[in-house]
């Protein structure tokens, strides 16, 4: 027997297992793959015989699995000397356990979108009734769900902040940077809300921090300057409103901000 001719043999006679354990897409692929083995080799009467055995016992199994059967209603047939028609019946449920996975994936992400948006919601009243410790409560148990999601903590960050609550923005955010240490629009806002906190040694940290991950971002220059502003720091606000001017010359805020620091330091 042949290499290809016993690797197919392999695979085909793996399929009784995988179905056992719901691994359908793996179970179908393995027909398939072992089909086009067979298929491609010259064999001899006993070895036919054997492979024939074989793909009856394998369609079968996928017969009388009736979890499959609900995604795949079709008896799939096979007889003798009709394992090209058996291929393509393979490449049709392939499609369809395809076609089910992503509808079951996006019913899945559907539904975590929803979970999240219901928190947030809840999380936001607490807010807005100054319900401070239920809103800590709401969302740390957001979080605790959903650890590696850094946009999610952005937007409790920003929930936190437009709320005042500067110190929870700012632990949100630095929770946020440990999963993601180059996002630079992470940096931007912690370096906002320290502003707010008036800690403008710290904040000035995170945006130099931001500088070294790029240098070209306009707004990034602009709240620098704002944050020079607030520390009356008026050589480094001209500075990093300079900066932003030059990389966009339309940016109207930014020339404010430098004919003001101008001013300051005349």
């Amino acid at each position: 027997m042949s290499t290809d001719l016993i690797k197919s043999r392999k695979k085909m006679n793996s399929v009784p297992t995988l179905l056992k354990k719901g691994k359908y897409m793996p179970a179908v692929q393995a027909i398939h793959d072992g089909l086009i083995l067979f298929l491609k080799n010259q064999v001899i009467k006993n070895e036919r015989e054997e492979f024939e055995d074989i793909l009856r016992k394998v369609t079968y199994a996928l017969n009388a699995d009736s979890e499959l059967r609900k995604i795949y209603p079709l008896v799939i047939s096979y007889e003798p000397g009709q394992e090209r028609a058996l291929l393509d019946a393979m490449r049709e449920l392939l499609q369809e356990l395809q076609k089910d996975l992503n509808e079951s994936v996006q019913s899945d992400i559907d539904a975590i979108a929803a979970q999240k948006a219901a928190a947030l919601t809840q999380g936001q009243e607490h807010l807005d009734n100054q319900q401070w410790s239920k809103a800590t409560s709401t969302f740390s148990q957001l979080i605790k769900d959903f650890s590696g999601d850094t946009d999610l903590k952005a937007d409790i960050a920003d929930r936190y902040l437009n709320a005042e609550r500067f110190k929870e923005a700012y632990e949100m955010l630095d929770d946020a940077l440990k999963d993601d240490p180059n996002a630079i629009h992470l940096y931007n806002r912690i370096g906002m809300v320290l502003r707010k906190m008036k800690d403008f040694e710290t904040a000035e940290k995170y945006y130099l921090k931001a500088l070294t991950l790029t240098s070209d971002d306009e707004y990034l220059h602009y709240n620098m300057g704002r944050l020079y502003f607030d520390w009356k720091k008026w050589a480094k606000m001209a500075q990093s409103a300079q900066v932003a001017v030059d990389l966009n010359p339309d940016f109207t805020e930014a020339t404010k901000m430098l004919k003001f620091a101008k001013k300051k330091l005349a």
